[in-house]
């Protein structure tokens, strides 16, 4: 498990929403863009398009859990946001992985 910090400022964000190419699937939408550090940092989103904040939470932590599982694969330098879905509440950390896993392969970012 590699390192990584957090997006925190809203331009942060936004940079990665507007430059970034975005790669959906059924329980979240990643948007990956190259960075200005040279190291990985993540965001994460959960609207309240989501339910409750009990809601919110938990699905922040499916995410973190599941890009905890992938990070070590992920080159440095790269800036990615991950925005939740409603489907995000049925699902478990390790098909949000594995699916985290096939985007980054489809957009050639995996590192064995």
């Amino acid at each position: 498990m590699r390192a990584y910090t957090k997006l925190k400022q809203n331009w942060e964000f936004h940079r990665a929403y507007n430059r970034g190419v975005s790669l959906v699937a059924p329980s979240h939408v990643l948007y990956v863009c190259k960075g200005k550090k040279n190291e990985l940092r993540l965001g994460i989103t959960a609207g309240k398009k989501i339910g409750t904040a009990v809601s919110r939470n938990r699905a922040k932590r499916v995410i973190t859990a599941a890009f905890d599982a992938c990070a070590s694969h992920i080159p440095t330098g790269y800036d990615c946001v991950v925005v939740a879905r409603t489907r995000i509440l049925n699902t478990k950390s390790n098909i949000v992985a594995a699916s985290l896993e096939r985007q980054l392969k489809q957009e050639k970012l995996w590192v064995e």
